[in-house]
């Protein structure tokens, strides 16, 4: 009878994820990296009720053969404004952080993943960078106003009216509850949903103050005024795209998906059987899918 005990088979190689942060503009940016330096690199930008801390399980199998660069955007996670630096919450003010973040990083060129909140950050990159820009990867990142659900109404009314009655309406976004169900709707098995997802969102929430999203809220109207300039981006320059989607995503609809096709009839469009969160559920195909697209797009 063999009695040695069993043990497990440990990777020769396996990947290592830094956890870093880099003062930019005033901002301490948490980032998460990994990956060869000198391997095309992929920028990952995560969304509302999030941070980097959403691509835990992802970033270890792209880096297998990409620079992987995960920040966590001002207002969400571990990136902080440093004392005594004024900071305007807006979606302009971000994106000029993160262009800043990939310079200082040395980031020439890059493909983007861009989930949500995400979305508007790197597309105000790829519109001012053309040229940076190898690759896209828009996971439930909207970029066309059909793709905004009725959920989007207490928005649209505080975007049209900014009044304290308007923005009020807005708090409730930002409560445990409604971050949760955010991860949760749409999934047909809520047990695959780490609760820590949620929790550590809420926590930064918390932490960093619930004024600041709702300043980012109030300024998503603006991201919809600067579609025209994003699709004209989409036409002039045909980036390889990817829209991956969890199609019962309760705000931004499959018909969002389906619309990159317009200005671009190359991208390539797939449907994932979940929510919003789409990578918490299924984010081993979303990596499959991933690897398949920046190896045909970019090469390694």
């Amino acid at each position: 009878m063999n009695t040695k005990p069993a043990s497990a088979t440990i990777p020769v190689n396996p990947v290592q994820v830094h956890h870093r942060t880099l003062d930019v503009e005033g901002v301490g940016v948490f980032y998460r990296e990994a990956g060869a330096p000198e391997a095309p690199a992929v920028l990952l930008l995560h969304g509302f009720g999030a941070s980097s801390y959403m691509f835990r399980a992802l970033i270890p199998v792209l880096a297998q053969r990409y620079h992987v660069v995960a920040p966590d955007l001002p207002g969400f996670g571990q990136t902080d404004v440093l004392p005594g630096a004024g900071f305007d919450y807006t979606f302009d003010r971000l994106a000029a952080v993160i262009d800043a973040f990939t310079v200082v990083k040395g980031l020439d060129r890059y493909a983007l993943y861009v989930f949500d909140y995400g979305a508007p950050v790197g597309w105000r990159l790829a519109v001012n960078n053309p040229h940076k820009i190898t690759a896209i990867v828009s996971q439930n990142g909207n970029a066309y106003e059909e793709g905004l659900s009725a959920g989007w109404a207490d928005m649209r009314k505080a975007w049209a009216a900014p009044t304290a009655a308007n923005r009020e309406a807005l708090r409730r976004f930002n409560t445990l509850e409604m971050t949760k169900w955010q991860y949760t709707e749409g999934v047909s098995d809520a047990s695959l949903i780490a609760p820590e997802t949620w929790q550590l969102a809420h926590a930064a929430i918390e932490r960093i103050g619930v004024e600041v999203q709702m300043d980012l809220l109030l300024d998503y109207g603006h991201n919809i005024q600067q579609y025209a300039e994003l699709h004209d981006f989409f036409r002039r320059h045909q980036p390889p795209t990817l829209a991956i989607w969890g199609s019962k995503d309760p705000f931004f609809l499959p018909a969002g998906a389906e619309a990159f096709k317009r200005d671009n009839p190359q991208v390539e469009v797939r449907f994932l059987d979940t929510g919003h969160f789409a990578i918490e559920t299924h984010g081993a195909e979303i990596a499959a899918a991933m690897l398949a697209f920046l190896d045909r797009s970019i090469g390694s």
